[in-house]
C-alpha cells in the first residue's frame, strides 16, 4: 500500500521518473536544472496534458518550458571596482545633468564606478505553474479573439506572443493588466484584421503616461511593469518591454529589435516592430513614436531580434563553452535582421595579427564611445580567413580577437562603402601631409563672410590628435584659439581621432578626403 502511494504522489507532483523520457530532451534538460521548483513546471505540463483538446497549449508549454534555461531577472548595482555598492539611485536627481555630476563626485573620491551585475535569478528556479499557464491561457485566448492575430502561424505565435518576459527583468503578471486595460480597443479599429492599426491606439495611450528619460542610462537592471507603473519612465529597453507587454496582451505579434552600438555614434538601442497582415515588420517606439512614423537615421552595423527560442545560429549557440565572447552579442536567442534595415555586404578577410591561444573566433567592430565594440562575429579560418555576413554600408570596422575580457586588433582598419567596396585604413608614414581641422565630431560647417572658416573647439582647451595603427598613436596637441587646428606633417591615408582634454570620449573618428575636409565614421 505505501509504494503504491508513493507511485501517486510522484506522479502527480512531478512526473519525471516514471515519464521523464517522454519530454523532449531540452524540457528535460531544463526541468532537472529548476531542482525545488520543477514540481511547478512538471505541474504546468501535466495540466495540459489531461486534455486532448489542450495539446496545442502542451506544445506551447514545451516551448516555454525547454527555452527557459538562459532566461532570467538580472539585478545590477552601482559600484566602486572593489565591487563595493555605492547605493546610488538615478532618481534620486532631478534630471540627467544633475546626476551626471553626481556620478562624477563620486568617481573624484573612489575611482571609476560603473553597474556591474548583483544577483541573477533563472526563471526555472522561481516561476510558478499558476504564472506559466495564466500566460499560456491568456495568450491563446486573445489570439483567438482579436482577429487581427489570425495572420501568424504558430512559430510565430511562440516568438512574438507567448513568451511572459521581454528582457531580463523582474517577472510580474503584465499580461491580465493590459488584457483588461484595453479590452476597448477591440471596439475602436477600424479594420480588425490590422494589427498595426491595433498597435497605433494602444500605443498612444502608453505615451500619455510613459516617458523616455535619459537618467536610466546609467542603471542597467530592466524595470518590471510594477516599476514601470510607480517610475512613469524609463530606458528604450523598458519601452520596449512596455509595448510587448501591452500588444503581446491583446494578442498583436510585436518584436523587439536592437542594435549592440551604433556605428557613427555612442551608445546603442532597442525598438519595437509589429508584424503586419503582410507578415512585414513595422518599427516603431513603445510609448513614443507610432508604426510608420518612427525613422532610424544612424548608420547601422548590425541589427538583432530578440527571440525566445533558442537560435541554433547565435554566436552562444557554436562558440566553444572554454572560450569567452564579447557581450551583447552573446546571446543564444537573437536573430540577425540587418538586411531587413538597409543593404548590406558580407566582408571576406585575411587577418594580419596572429589569434591569442584558443580563439576560434573573431570579430568585426565599430567606434563608440572611445573604443572598438565587437557586433559580429566568423569563425576563423585554417588560413586566418574570416567572413563577416551582412555588414552595414558606409562605416568604418576593425577586425578583432577577444580575449579575457580585452578587445585586440587582428587586421587593419578599414571602410565599407556604399559601393560594397572594402578600403583600407593604412596610415602612409612616408608620404605625410598637413591637415586643418575644424570639429571632433561631425557638425554643419560653413564659411563665413569674412572667408573665415568656421571651427567647433572650445577656446582654451587643449586637443590631442591621434591615427590609427593597431592602437592610437599620438600625433601632438593644440590648444584651441578660436579658429582651426593645424597639424603637420601627418601620414597619409589614415584614420584620426580628436580629443578634447578630460572629455568622456564621445568624439568621433574620421578620415581626410581629397579636397581635405574631414569625413566622419
Amino acid at each position: 500500500m505505501k509504494s503504491i502511494l508513493k507511485v501517486i504522489l510522484i506522479l502527480s507532483l512531478n512526473s519525471l521518473i516514471l515519464l521523464g523520457q517522454s519530454y523532449p530532451p531540452d524540457v528535460a534538460e531544463v526541468l532537472n536544472k529548476a531542482g525545488n521548483n520543477r514540481g511547478e513546471l512538471a505541474q504546468v505540463i501535466n495540466h495540459y496534458s489531461e486534455s486532448p483538446k489542450d495539446s496545442l497549449k502542451l506544445k506551447a508549454a514545451y516551448f516555454l518550458i525547454g527555452n527557459m534555461g538562459e532566461q532570467f531577472y538580472a539585478h545590477f548595482i552601482i559600484a566602486d571596482s572593489l565591487k563595493h555598492d555605492m547605493h546610488f539611485n538615478v532618481l534620486d536627481y532631478p534630471n540627467y545633468t544633475e546626476m551626471v555630476r553626481a556620478w562624477d563626485s563620486l568617481e573624484t573620491i573612489y575611482g571609476p564606478i560603473e553597474n556591474i551585475r548583483d544577483n541573477t535569478v533563472y526563471d526555472y528556479n522561481v516561476i510558478t505553474a499558476k504564472y506559466l499557464i495564466s500566460n499560456i491561457d491568456l495568450a491563446f485566448e486573445a489570439c483567438k479573439k482579436f482577429p487581427w492575430a489570425h495572420h501568424i502561424n504558430f512559430n510565430e505565435f511562440c516568438e512574438y506572443i507567448l513568451p511572459y518576459r521581454g528582457s531580463n527583468e523582474p517577472l510580474t503578471n503584465w499580461r491580465s493588466y493590459f488584457y483588461k486595460k484595453y479590452a476597448w480597443v477591440a471596439d475602436s479599429v477600424k479594420d480588425k484584421s490590422d494589427p498595426v492599426e491595433a498597435t497605433v491606439l494602444i500605443n498612444n495611450d502608453l505615451r500619455k503616461w510613459f516617458k523616455f528619460d535619459s537618467r536610466f542610462y546609467r542603471q542597467s537592471t530592466d524595470q518590471g511593469l510594477t516599476e514601470m507603473l510607480k517610475n512613469k519612465t524609463g530606458r528604450c529597453e523598458d519601452m520596449t518591454n512596455l509595448a510587448i507587454y501591452a500588444m503581446r496582451a491583446m494578442g498583436i505579434p510585436v518584436t523587439s529589435d536592437f542594435t549592440p552600438y551604433w556605428a557613427k555614434t555612442g551608445n546603442n538601442h532597442a525598438w519595437n516592430a509589429v508584424i503586419s497582415k503582410s507578415g512585414k515588420p513595422i518599427i516603431f517606439m513603445g510609448g513614443l513614436t507610432n508604426p510608420g512614423e518612427y525613422k532610424l537615421n544612424q548608420a547601422k552595423a548590425k541589427v538583432y531580434r530578440k527571440m525566445f527560442a533558442k537560435q541554433p545560429t547565435s554566436l552562444a549557440a557554436q562558440i566553444p563553452d572554454y572560450e569567452k565572447a564579447p557581450p551583447y552579442i552573446n546571446r543564444n536567442n537573437i536573430i540577425d535582421v540587418t538586411p531587413e534595415y538597409g543593404p548590406v555586404a558580407d566582408v571576406k578577410l585575411k587577418l594580419q595579427k596572429s589569434k591569442p591561444d584558443s580563439v576560434s573566433y573573431a570579430y568585426i567592430a565599430v567606434f563608440n564611445t572611445g573604443e572598438w565594440k565587437p557586433i559580429n562575429w566568423s569563425k576563423i579560418g585554417k588560413d586566418k580567413s574570416v567572413d563577416y555576413k551582412a555588414m552595414g554600408l558606409d562605416i568604418a570596422y576593425l577586425p578583432v580577437y577577444y580575449k579575457n575580457g580585452k578587445v585586440i586588433p587582428a587586421g587593419e582598419a578599414f571602410i565599407l562603402t556604399k559601393g560594397k567596396e572594402i578600403i583600407p585604413l593604412i596610415p602612409d608614414l612616408k608620404n605625410r601631409t598637413d591637415i586643418k581641422l575644424v570639429s571632433t565630431t561631425r557638425k554643419v560647417t560653413v564659411n563665413a563672410t569674412d572667408n573665415i572658416d568656421k571651427a567647433f573647439f572650445e577656446k582654451g582647451k587643449k586637443y590631442t590628435l591621434y591615427y590609427w595603427d593597431y592602437g592610437w598613436r599620438k600625433i601632438g596637441e593644440q590648444t584651441a584659439e578660436g579658429k582651426p587646428l593645424i597639424f603637420n606633417n601627418v601620414p597619409s591615408g589614415a584614420l584620426f581621432w580628436l580629443v578634447a582634454e578630460n572629455s568622456r570620449k564621445d568624439e568621433r573618428i574620421f578620415t581626410i578626403d581629397k579636397e581635405g575636409n574631414q569625413v566622419w565614421w
